[in-house]
């Protein structure tokens, strides 16, 4: 079993480069002129849930969840041909 300092010497670079893509994303987003769509929070809820998971819950799994469409009932029909990476509410 690796120990935590062995665990940061394999992927804390890689992680370091991931968190300074997501600063860069939403950057991006809030330089620009328009509105964000449902993703925008969607996004925010995730970074949210990975700082304060719930209990039970890993923050990896608390991403996921945050992410993902929690409704038991199927829909009608798809109304896209690929998936937007969250739920819009609206839809």
């Amino acid at each position: 079993m690796p120990t935590k300092t062995e665990i940061q010497d394999l992927y804390f670079m890689d992680a370091r480069f991931k968190l300074l893509d997501i600063a860069a994303f939403l950057d991006r987003v809030d330089r620009h002129e328009g509105e964000a769509d449902f993703r925008h929070p969607a996004f925010h809820k995730a970074l949210e849930a990975m700082q304060n998971p719930p209990a039970g819950l890993t923050r990896a799994q608390a991403v996921h969840h945050a992410f993902s469409d929690h409704s038991t009932e199927p829909a009608e029909s798809a109304s896209i041909q690929f998936a937007l990476g969250a739920v819009n509410p609206e839809a």
